[in-house]
């Protein structure tokens, strides 16, 4: 197990030598949540490299001092995401780019995904009644601009799921209506980490949503998590899905997370891919700190 540190105090910390090369953004109050910072600042010292915790919306931070800017914990995106968008088209070099963040900040990418040969957990869009609920025994709802399984709930009835979708879509926020996956509750999704485009390790989170309970008003953070060695299925099912994601969006990759669940046939199908701001739980894993540092490298000047 990696030891970690005592959490940073807030604002900007600094880790290392005199030369900041490295921002770790994050949002404000999330650095002490964040078990990721730690880790990564102690690889990237082992690499010789300098980083910074930062704040993204600190309007005194000049983020063209930075060799580089790598979205971690601005988990307090989502109700000010035109803010959030504008900031990372301001930042210089930003990983992941912006244009990838304002692409994977609306889970309508899964359709992109799924046009593109991906397979995605069934999804029905924005749906208003009876006739368009994907057939199921439960169905999840969620808004389409989400983060942590905020404002997320699973339903048994499908009038509580048509209503909380009717409620997302009159304050303006679409909708996405899924048949709920019960392995969930048995084997968990599998997160899959990838690093530069090569797979780093995976882990196992346990289901998070209670039957017919009301919609979590925040991003969930305290999460059910297990290390796990993927199959070569699984592995190779990510591979696939980030780089039908980099063709389409034209770029390669900082990081990405292929969170993979398996339906009732025993077929894989995509439950989301997290370009912007995933926990990459790297108190799971001996190797992953070193290997995202490793994948920074080349990007350095």
């Amino acid at each position: 197990m990696l030891h970690h540190p005592a959490s940073p105090p807030p604002h900007v910390i600094s880790y290392g030598g005199s030369m900041t090369r490295l921002a770790w953004a994050t949002g404000a109050g999330f650095a002490d949540s964040d078990a990721d910072l730690p880790l990564l600042t102690e690889a990237a010292a082992r690499a010789g490299l300098t980083s910074e915790v930062v704040v993204w919306d600190d309007p005194a931070v000049e983020w063209d001092a930075y060799d580089l800017v790598v979205v971690r914990s601005c988990w307090d995106y989502v109700p000010r995401r035109e803010e959030f968008l504008t900031w990372a088209a301001s930042v210089p070099r930003l990983a992941n780019p912006a244009d990838v963040i304002a692409w994977n900040t609306d889970k309508t990418y899964l359709r992109e995904l799924e046009t593109a040969g991906i397979a995605i957990v069934t999804t029905a869009w924005s749906v208003t009644g009876p006739d368009d609920l994907p057939p199921a025994r439960e169905w999840v709802v969620k808004p389409t601009i989400s983060a942590g399984s905020a404002d997320t709930a699973r339903w048994t009835d499908p009038a509580r799921a048509l209503e909380h979708g009717r409620q997302l879509l009159a304050a303006g926020r679409p909708t996405m209506t899924q048949p709920y996956v019960d392995a969930v509750d048995s084997e968990g999704e599998t997160g899959i980490l990838l690093f530069g485009g090569r797979y780093s390790h995976a882990f196992r989170k346990g289901a998070l949503l209670t039957t017919d309970d009301d919609p979590r008003e925040l991003p969930e953070l305290k999460e059910d998590i297990l290390a796990r060695e993927p199959s070569a299925e699984q592995v190779a099912f990510a591979e696939r899905t980030v780089a039908a994601a980099g063709s389409l969006l034209g770029t390669d990759l900082l990081y990405a997370r292929v969170d993979v669940v398996t339906d009732a046939d025993g077929s894989l199908r995509l439950m989301e891919l997290e370009l912007t701001e995933p926990s990459f739980f790297l108190q799971h894993t001996d190797v992953g700190a070193d290997r995202a540092i490793a994948a920074i490298l080349p990007r350095l000047p």
